[in-house]
């Protein structure tokens, strides 16, 4: 005797709709680096977009400082400004995995995006990092 089993997507009911999970069956492969699960359909927001807050502090005061020295040295300091961002880049993915529980792919985006924005010679991107924190912040005290 054959079991029915429901069609990915068709209606089980009016009104309802079952999505089943992808099957890997024989001569099938999952996309490298997937391990069966979709992770970004199982994060949340704060998780997608925070930052560890004590993160968003370390790179809000170096780039503070950055940005003074630039405005002082007319430029000059560019050089630093790009080691400074590899610093936090790296600083951001170790904290990240580590303090956060990002994977290492979230991880190293991450730690990119800081990087850069860290290494642009203006205080604008404290804009973007600044808010991450907060949401940070407030995932760790939700996760609590």
């Amino acid at each position: 005797m054959q079991q029915d089993v429901p069609m990915p997507g068709v209606p089980l009911q009016a009104g309802t709709m079952q999505v089943l999970p992808a099957q890997v069956g024989p001569g099938m492969q999952m996309p490298a680096g997937s391990q069966g699960h979709h992770s970004a359909v199982t994060k949340g927001f704060g998780q997608t977009f925070g930052l560890d807050p004590r993160v968003a502090f370390v790179t809000l005061i170096v780039d503070l400082m950055l940005n003074a020295g630039e405005v002082a040295s007319m430029g000059l300091l560019v050089p630093v400004s790009i080691a400074a961002g590899a610093a936090v880049g790296y600083i951001t993915y170790k904290a990240q995995m580590k303090w956060y529980g990002d994977d290492d792919e979230s991880a190293k985006i991450k730690a990119v995006i800081l990087g850069l924005l860290t290494a642009i010679p203006t205080p604008l991107p404290a804009l973007l990092y600044v808010p991450s924190g907060l949401v940070g912040l407030y995932h760790k005290f939700r996760k609590k």
